[in-house]
Order: structure tokens, then sequence, then C-alpha cells
């Protein structure tokens, strides 16, 4: 039944990331009771797995896990398959993980200090103008690392994400300043021949890792409580909205975050464009600023 989940899921053109987590959370379950019926499969004994991924510390994965197989569940349940969802019992069961929030520099002085480290990193110039163009466009690291060529266009200076590479599952469009729009002329002339941006090292055919601009910034000696690459988004958040210029719904916009009332979120889809265009000059300035400082 996972398979067939997991089918539907590539059907609906779920990211890469969703059907790997996906993947993942089923070779979990798989291991333990992957080969009974599914209508045989009760609560203790998904318990008893989801227990194994507590004993190692991994509260979150636990929540998940007990997440996903839920979803097999219900779409079990729908199919005519099994009676009941088992993982229902289960949500007070599990240790609730602590929240915490990703590390992020939101002071300007130390921003512009990090970001004169950034421009005198030592290691590949790929993961150099990796992490500035995180600082100047505060998308997702996830986003940046599987950036590919054909999203970007240089006359209009936009670069478009489509909906299957968004947590949020809706198009994004980035208005690009001219200091990314210089910083991906340079990068073009190093990966410009291959698909991605950032291809991996090991091959141009995949995206660079996913530790790779976090170990950069270990490596410049930010630790992971000072400072992250999803930090970048706190820090263009916070002082954004400290300057008290923009609207902040143009600036959650910006972040690609979706308006959950959905009146206010069909209102504001096609809105800020322009005010983020301007944002987006006038945040690559400010970066500008206080590297200056």
């Amino acid at each position: 039944m996972g398979q067939a989940f997991l089918a539907k899921q590539r059907k609906e053109g779920k990211s890469k990331a969703t059907l790997d987590k996906t993947e993942y959370h089923l070779k979990l379950a798989n291991r333990d009771f992957g080969k009974k019926p599914i209508s045989e499969i009760t609560a203790p004994m998904i318990l008893k797995t989801l227990r194994k991924v507590e004993a190692k510390g991994n509260y979150e994965t636990a929540h998940r896990l007990r997440a996903r197989i839920g979803s097999v569940f219900r779409y079990a349940v729908a199919s005519g398959i099994a009676e009941t969802d088992p993982t229902y019992a289960l949500r007070d069961a599990l240790i609730r993980p602590t929240r915490v929030h990703r590390a992020a520099i939101t002071d300007p002085k130390a921003l512009g200090q990090l970001m004169r480290e950034i421009d005198v990193f030592d290691g590949q110039a790929t993961t150099r103008i990796g992490l500035q163009l995180l600082a100047l466009l505060a998308q997702r690291p996830g986003e940046v690392r599987n950036a590919k060529w054909e999203e970007f266009d240089f006359t209009s200076a936009i670069w478009s994400l489509p909906a299957a590479k968004m947590k949020m599952r809706r198009d994004h469009l980035v208005p690009l300043p001219p200091q990314a729009l210089e910083l991906l002329e340079e990068l073009k002339e190093i990966t410009g021949e291959g698909a991605y941006l950032f291809p991996s090292l090991r091959s141009w055919h995949r995206p660079m890792s996913e530790n790779t601009l976090n170990a950069a910034l270990r490596r410049m000696g930010y630790s992971g409580d000072e400072m992250t690459a999803h930090g970048f988004r706190a820090s263009f958040s916070t002082l954004a909205n400290e300057s008290g210029l923009w609207n902040p719904d143009a600036i959650e916009r910006a972040l690609a975050h979706v308006e959950k009332n959905e009146v206010r979120r069909a209102y504001a889809r096609g809105e800020h464009w322009d005010e983020r265009v301007k944002l987006a000059d006038w945040w690559a300035g400010y970066l500008e600023e206080v590297r200056a400082d």
C-alpha cells in the first residue's frame, strides 16, 4: 500500500524532497511490519516502530513518521483496503519535540561582518556565490541549491520557481536586483554549461549537497547557534520589517509565505510585485551599506 501511496504522490507532482521523505519513512515502517497486510497492522505495532526512532532522540522524525504512516492508512481506507487509521490513537503517545528556531543574524553590524567574510571565502567559488545569493534573494536554501538556468530570465530580471519546487506548492517569482544578476553572470562562466546553477562536485547531473552551505558557514567560524543557511531569510524579514519602509504583506510574498485566509490570499496573490522589485533593490543596497560599516 505504501508504494501505491508513493505513486499517488508522484502523479500529484510532489517535489523530489517530499518524495524522498516519503520513501525514507516507508523504509523505516517496512522494516518492522511491511510484509503484513495493512488490515492486520495495529497501533501497538506502529508505536513500537516509533519508539525505536524516539530512542535515538529523533522526536521530530517520530512525529513525521506517524503522520506519514497515517497518510498511507487514510489512503488505504479510501481505497477500501483498511477500515481505520490506527495512528489516530497515537497522537498523544509520542514525546513532543522542542521547537528550535533556525539561528539567524539580525544585527546590522554583525550581518555586515558576515557578508564581508563571505566575500573573501576561500573555498569553492560556487559556494561563495551560493551564500551571496542566499543573502540577496532570501529564498530557501533548497530552492537555491536546486535552481536551474532555465528558470532565469536575465532580460526581465526574474527567477521563476515552479510550484513543484516550492514548499507551499505555488509558482513563485523572484525579482533579481543588479547585484544578483552580476553574481549570476559570474556563476554562468563556471556552471553555465550544465542544468544546475550549483551542481554537485561529483556529478553535474545533481545539485549541490544540502550540507555544503552550512558547512561553509561553519568553516568561517559561525556555529549552528549563530547562523544557518536558512537564517538569511530571517535576517531579511527582520531588518526589512524593522525599516518600516515596506508593506509587511510584500515582505511575506517575497519570502513565498502563503496567506492562511483564503479570501485574503486570493486578493493578495497578484499584489505587491512592483513593491517587491523595489524591496529587492533596497535589500541589495542595504547589504552593501552594512558591508561598508
